[in-house]
């Protein structure tokens, strides 16, 4: 059984013994890694540097909520701003595997600004189980690369802390609970962000039509889960496709956007299953999309595929 308490507990002495100086942390505000920096915190105190890049990929109001959730913790903290550097660096790339490693060597370069700029060696990763089993090695197949995984560049140059290696999500959770972190709760967000939401090029046009669409998604699953309507699924977003179809707008021919969502129930993201969602809901949920997205958007489609043979995220 596992014991969170207890695992705490020894997380904080060998991070005491395996940082003697101090450390960066890359924290996107998820469940992970922000459980990563308030146990490493509490080891090193303000020896930790705590960074949130800004790829240009978040959701709506990504960066304020973080913010908050560092102030609530009292972590040392900076928020970078590096979303000129990611959208060039990501210019023409469609294909999925490009797009994670090219982030995730683009975080890499960040935290060893970061890092050089507060003498520190020494960078800290809220790594889980999953992301290094999907992404592979010698003896497994690779998934798909996770950023923080597969995308770090081997020339790198900070030493790699991981306390979270060994744990699955619903462990994870039952730390934060434990340590009383507000996003204990909080959907799993993937570290490339929007720009594997979007299938094909992650152009500031494309990101910001993902974005909207994510908002939506997630403001009508929410609601229709604290009107008692459904349960809150595990993670829920929407995914642009690199298709476009004949719609109807007014009584002229459009030619628009496609939107899918996804939905799922899940443990520890090893598998899932897709929610089934309430007719209703889904409804809403499309007619929000196309009517407020019309100049984009004009078809929206629900993703009914488990994991296996799906995975959660498309790419």
């Amino acid at each position: 059984m596992f014991d969170a308490k207890e695992f705490v507990e020894e997380k904080i002495e060998e991070i005491k013994a395996a940082i003697p100086g101090r450390a960066v942390i890359a924290c996107s505000g998820g469940v992970d890694s922000t459980v990563a920096a308030a146990i490493v915190s509490k080891a090193i105190g303000d020896r930790l540097l705590t960074v949130y890049v800004d790829t240009g990929f978040m959701r709506k109001g990504e960066s304020a909520t973080v913010s908050k959730i560092f102030d609530n913790l009292h972590l040392n903290y900076r928020i970078i701003d590096a979303s000129e550097e990611f959208f060039s660096a990501l210019k023409g790339i469609t294909e999925p595997e490009q797009k994670r490693k090219i982030i995730g060597a683009g975080f890499i370069r960040v935290f060893e600004r970061e890092a050089k700029a507060f003498h520190s060696e020494y960078l800290v990763q809220g790594t889980i189980a999953p992301d290094w089993i999907e992404s592979g090695d010698k003896l497994r197949d690779t998934i798909k690369s996770h950023h923080n995984v597969g995308g770090l560049p081997e020339d790198m140059k900070l030493k790699l802390v991981e306390p979270l290696r060994d744990l699955y999500k619903d462990e994870v959770r039952k730390v934060a609970r434990h340590l009383d972190v507000e996003v204990s709760e909080k959907q799993p967000f993937p570290g490339p962000a929007l720009a594997i939401r979007v299938i094909g090029e992650p152009t500031r046009e494309n990101v910001e039509i993902v974005r909207e669409a994510c908002a939506i998604v997630e403001e009508e699953l929410e609601a229709a889960a604290k009107r008692g309507e459904m349960e809150r699924p595990w993670q829920y977003f929407a995914v642009l496709l690199p298709v476009q179809s004949v719609g109807v707008q007014g009584d002229r021919r459009a030619y628009g956007r496609t939107i899918a969502v996804r939905a799922v129930e899940s443990i520890d993201g090893m598998s899932a299953a897709y929610s089934r969602i309430p007719h209703d809901v889904l409804e809403k949920i499309s007619l929000r999309i196309t009517s407020e997205m019309k100049a984009n958007v004009n078809r929206v489609v629900y993703d009914i595929t488990h994991k296996p043979p799906a995975t959660i995220e498309w790419e």
